[in-house]
């Protein structure tokens, strides 16, 4: 048995169940594990949380990093990540939702440890924003408040979207892009 798979299977049940619903039984089970054997492999529920939220971050990081240091202006670039994003969230169902829905569950120690990474990952998009008000391409706006707002959008995907609905993850990261760079007013009609 591989810690891996136990994270795995722990992910699925805490995005089904909730973290505080699901048993360190239920994992055992999932895993076809002794209960005391799995404490072999982890500390608890509390580290499985901890190892799930810093595996969805460390992925997530990578996907906006590499997107980051490609070429092309901030609108190409942001545009690219918010794709790249929505389509890891949607496509790694289990491990986003933990990560967006059970983060506060973690004891506050822990907590602190995990809002390491998750500001190392916010400050990707905020970097995005900067770049494009700093070439002209944005207009001058809070980045802080702008990324928030980005993310926001992008986060609650994870409670409505189903797989083979009407839009894709991608169809949805350009029309979301599209609203976040053109906004929601119509151009003046020249004249």
């Amino acid at each position: 048995m591989r810690r891996a798979d136990i994270i795995q299977a722990a992910a699925q049940i805490f995005s089904r169940k909730g973290f505080h619903a699901a048993s360190m039984q239920d994992i055992a089970d999932a895993v076809d594990l002794q209960k005391a054997s799995l404490y072999h492999h982890v500390d608890g529920k509390q580290d499985i949380l901890l190892s799930i939220l810093d595996q969805a971050l460390d992925i997530l990081i990578q996907d906006v990093e590499a997107v980051i240091a490609s070429n092309g202006s901030a609108a190409d670039k942001l545009q690219r990540a918010m794709r790249v994003y929505l389509e890891r969230l949607t496509s790694e169902a289990d491990l986003a939702a933990v990560l967006l829905l059970e983060h506060r569950s973690l004891e506050p120690d822990l907590r602190a440890a995990h809002i390491v990474r998750r500001d190392r990952f916010e400050a990707l998009w905020r970097s995005m924003i900067q770049q494009g008000v700093n070439e002209g391409i944005f207009r001058p706006v809070d980045v802080s408040l702008a990324s928030f707002a980005l993310l926001g959008v992008q986060n609650w995907v994870i409670t409505w979207y189903r797989e083979g609905g009407r839009q894709s993850a991608a169809d949805l990261a350009d029309h979301f892009s599209r609203l976040f760079l053109e906004g929601l007013l119509q151009e003046p009609e020249s004249e």
